[in-house]
């Protein structure tokens, strides 16, 4: 049998690639050695896009630097393929090797960056593209715009998207989701919208919902989370989307919504280890650890491993409701049972359980054992127990770990204040708020908002007129009187007594 032509090994090589055929393309591999072949431009490009599309990237990378002077496309599916710091090494090594990146190098570019974060080569690529006349073509303005949105430069971001000339249904996610990223759910479901009638195929186009109804969550947007869920329904659009439904669980529980969240939950028709790690969050932010515990022992029954997520929601609602002996089972269970090493925040979540039941010994007893060196949160979960049980020796020694882990921190100086001040050590507080003038510390204060009619009001301690506290105070007597207070009376009739007061 005569050995077969380039362009015949060439085509199958091809052919190969496109369907991940590893080990045939290696076989040709071999044969085009055998038979000489190689060294051959067109064939060692062909063998550097089987391996990266096969996952071969150590092989792709031995022919490429076997290559006497790899083409541009070579690089172009090299860049594509590589990690982030690689690829932008590679494209130091094309330009120096004189070649001008095209269409298809610069947007792999920008995708390292955007996953570096790295503003400034991802504007120098900017000005680059610019220069060579690149971005009126939708993959490049696109994926400048995911540069910036990930590294935060939203202006940015929003600018490079008003002056596309044309937006594929990539580029309206990848803006919608910028804008969910950054807190913005009022701005990420006004595009959302526009994108339902300005862009192609968009209406069962569900990329960008997890970011958007993550933001509702956060920002408590619970008319726009249900907007969008009557949206996707309407569409019949998610109902085998576990990213998706674990989304609208996640943003029903923290706008309160538990009995919607478990409703959304119950009719997924595909659940995995995060969709029931959510619902078990679900319950115990809201106090219901006993409920936490109960779905968790559902999801180990129907088979479903635990991962390091789950047990940081359990540990959590464990704390949340005092449940310590449970707490210290889970725990127990995590690497005996399920094979799961605890990490940091799995400490943490023990020392903020101990220490809010009161048994501040035993935690720091098991920040001792750590396997790791405590980090801030440990310590700041044990400060926040001595707070709570006003414990001054172990405070501060909690206190003054956090002062050298978190130096700009002036939560950790107040929380150390409040404690002298409930023990009447009033000296100590003196001294203290002295050292934070000197470092020149100002405790952001803390705020509630509520959002009415979509414009958010923001409420400060001390910042309500006293025309608007005696209307409040109004409101709220109207509110008792209309309330049935039997079990409660008094409890009610104190907080009132002490607003009329205040």
């Amino acid at each position: 049998m005569s050995p077969l032509t380039a362009g015949r090994l060439s085509g199958l090589l091809r052919r190969c690639a496109a369907v991940g055929a590893l080990s045939p393309g290696a076989q040709l591999h071999a044969q085009a050695l055998v038979a000489g072949r190689l060294p051959h431009a067109t064939l060692e490009t062909d063998l550097v896009l089987l391996y990266c599309r096969c996952g071969a990237l150590p092989r792709a990378r031995q022919v490429f630097e076997g290559m006497p002077s790899p083409s541009m496309h070579a690089y172009n599916v090299l860049l594509a393929a590589s990690p982030p710091g690689e690829a932008l090494a590679l494209l130091a090594r094309l330009l120096a090797a004189g070649l001008r990146p095209d269409r298809y190098a610069v947007p792999a570019a920008l995708r390292a960056c955007a996953e570096l974060r790295d503003a400034r080569v991802g504007t120098a690529l900017h000005c680059f593209g610019v220069h060579l006349g690149l971005f009126p073509n939708v993959v490049v303005s696109g994926a400048l715009l995911d540069m910036y949105a990930k590294a935060g430069m939203l202006d940015d971001a929003v600018r490079v998207f008003d002056e596309m000339p044309e937006r594929d249904a990539a580029v309206w996610n990848c803006m919608v989701t910028g804008y969910a990223r950054a807190g913005k759910a009022t701005e990420a479901l006004q595009l959302f919208r526009r994108a339902q009638t300005e862009a192609v195929h968009m209406a069962r186009d569900l990329r960008a919902m997890p970011s958007v109804l993550n933001a509702c969550g956060k920002e408590g947007e619970l008319m726009k989370g249900r907007e969008i869920h009557g949206r996707m329904v309407r569409c019949l659009a998610f109902d085998s989307d576990a990213a998706v439904g674990n989304a609208l669980v996640d943003m029903y529980a923290k706008c309160g919504c538990l009995d919607a969240a478990r409703a959304v939950f119950s009719g997924m028709k595909v659940r995995n280890v995060v969709s029931w790690s959510t619902l078990i969050s679900c319950y115990g932010v809201h106090g219901m650890g006993e409920e936490a515990l109960r779905i968790y022992e559902e999801m180990v029954s129907r088979g479903v491993k635990p991962n390091s997520i789950t047990f940081t929601s359990v540990l959590t609602s464990c704390s949340h409701s005092g449940l310590v002996t449970d707490g210290r089972r889970i725990f127990e269970s995590m690497s005996k049972a399920h094979g799961v090493e605890p990490t940091a925040d799995h400490y943490t979540c023990m020392v903020d359980l101990l220490g809010r039941a009161g048994a501040i010994e035993e935690a720091v007893g098991f920040i001792r054992k750590m396997p790791m060196e405590p980090c801030a949160s440990v310590w700041g979960a044990l400060l926040s127990a001595c707070a709570m049980h006003n414990n001054v020796d172990v405070g501060e020694t909690a206190a003054y770990r956090l002062f050298e882990l978190e130096e700009g921190n002036a939560s950790n100086y107040v929380t150390l204040c409040g404690i002298y001040d409930a023990v009447g050590q009033s000296d100590c507080v003196a001294g203290l708020r002295s050292r934070m003038r000197e470092l020149g510390m100002v405790k952001t204060p803390g705020c509630s908002w509520i959002d009415v009619k979509g414009r958010c009001y923001t409420f400060y301690q001390g910042s309500i007129p006293h025309y608007l506290r005696r209307q409040m105070v109004w409101v709220l007597k109207q509110l008792v009187d209309d309330m049935d207070i039997s079990k409660s009376e008094d409890e009610h009739g104190d907080m009132y007594c002490e607003l009329l007061g205040g």
